[in-house]
């Protein structure tokens, strides 16, 4: 009996793919549990509107990183922050303080989670920075922190 997979079921398959079971499997453990339905023809007409629905939105989700590292790669943005004597700063500048100068002054929002940053930046100096858009698309960019005016301490 050829099964639609509702749920990601161990040794037989992900959410999604057709199966072939035996019957008694389908009726007595897959359907009961909400984890398979059967594989008729609205059913297969269902699951096809879906998975190209899904290619849609993954493809307009590769576009508009494609779009957001074309604004982003090779730029340079400049962060201030509070300094003491010599290139020490009095705290960091973080990932998320990244992606919100990203979005202030590049219009491009960016979730801080994508930010690559080995550890906060805690001194004065120009970063190469990788911000990961998509798990296809990475924009590489300079961040350059510099001490706030007024700053003498």
């Amino acid at each position: 009996m050829k099964v639609i997979l509702l749920q990601d079921v161990r040794n037989l398959g992900k959410a999604g793919e057709v199966a072939d079971v035996a019957e008694g499997y389908a009726r007595n453990f897959l359907f009961p549990r909400g984890l398979a339905a059967e594989a008729t023809e609205g059913n297969m007409k269902n699951l096809k509107i879906k998975k190209d629905a899904e290619a849609g939105r993954a493809h307009r989700m590769l576009t508009q990183a494609q779009k957001a590292a074309r604004i982003l790669d090779g730029k340079t943005l400049t962060i201030s922050a509070p300094a003491g004597k010599g290139t020490k700063l009095f705290g960091s500048v973080t990932a998320k303080d990244i992606a919100e100068k990203i979005a202030a002054d590049l219009g491009v929002s960016v979730d801080k989670r994508k930010v690559e940053l080995e550890e906060p930046i805690k001194s004065l100096g120009t970063y190469k920075v990788t911000i990961r858009l998509h798990p296809e698309v990475t924009a590489k960019m300079n961040v350059d922190i510099q001490a706030e005016r007024g700053d003498t301490r």
